[in-house]
C-alpha cells in the first residue's frame, strides 16, 4: 500500500491525475471480476445523473447499468478495505481531509457511453478524487470503451479499460467521458470524499 500511495500522490501532486497498472493482486482483480460479471442482470439498475431530488434517468448522457458495493459482497468489502487503506495514507501524504469513499460496479454494454460530465454536484462538492478500476481481459485498443480526461478543452489522456488498471483524479479539475466499446466493459467507479 505505501508503495501506491506514494505513487498516486506524486502523480497527483505533478499532474492531477494518474494510471496505475496492475494495481491489485490478480487474485482481487479475479475475485472483482467474477463478483461483477457473475451478478445477475436484475441486480443492476440503469444509472442516472443528479442526487437526492434532482436524480433522473438520463439515457442520451449516460447508457450503463451500476450496482453499488457494499461491505455485504465478499470481493466488495475487500476492495473497499484497501481503498480505505488508500484514503488514509493519501491522508498522510496529501492532507486532503478525506472522509470516506463510495464505489459501484459498472456495466457498460457494447454502445454504452457516459457523455462528458464533471463528477461534482452543484449542491455539495463534497467528492474530492474519482477512481475507476478495470476487470477486462484482454482487451484490445481497437474495442474502444476509453476514458478520455480534459483539462479546460484540451484532451489530456486517453485510457484503455484494460485489466486490473487503476485511474485516479481530481474530481472537479477534469471532466471525462466514456466512449462506446465493441465489447461489453466492467469496471468499478468510485469517490473519496471529503464531509460536506
Amino acid at each position: 500500500m505505501e508503495q501506491l500511495a506514494d505513487q498516486v500522490a506524486a502523480a497527483l501532486q505533478a499532474q492531477g491525475w494518474c494510471v496505475i497498472d496492475d494495481a491489485l493482486s490478480n487474485a482481487m482483480a479475479t475475485a472483482l471480476a467474477r463478483e461483477c460479471g457473475e451478478a445477475p442482470r436484475a441486480a443492476f439498475k440503469p444509472a442516472g445523473v443528479g442526487r437526492r431530488n434532482e436524480h433522473q434517468r438520463a439515457p442520451l448522457v449516460r447508457s450503463d447499468v451500476i450496482r453499488w458495493i457494499e461491505p455485504s459482497m465478499e470481493a466488495g468489502e475487500q476492495y473497499l478495505a484497501l481503498m480505505d487503506e488508500l484514503r488514509a495514507a493519501l491522508n498522510q501524504r496529501l492532507f486532503l481531509g478525506l472522509f470516506d469513499y463510495e464505489c459501484h460496479y459498472a456495466r457498460y454494454e457494447p454502445g454504452a457511453f457516459y457523455l462528458r460530465h464533471v463528477d461534482a454536484f452543484a449542491d455539495g462538492k463534497n467528492r474530492v478524487l474519482s477512481t475507476a478500476f478495470y476487470l477486462n481481459r484482454d482487451w484490445r485498443t481497437e474495442e474502444g470503451g476509453e476514458l478520455r480526461l480534459y483539462k479546460a478543452e484540451a484532451e489530456v489522456a486517453t485510457v484503455l479499460p484494460q485489466w486490473n488498471r487503476l485511474v485516479i483524479f481530481l474530481s472537479e479539475s477534469f471532466p471525462h467521458e466514456v466512449k462506446p466499446a465493441t465489447r461489453e466493459r466492467h469496471s468499478i467507479a468510485g469517490w473519496f470524499r471529503i464531509r460536506s
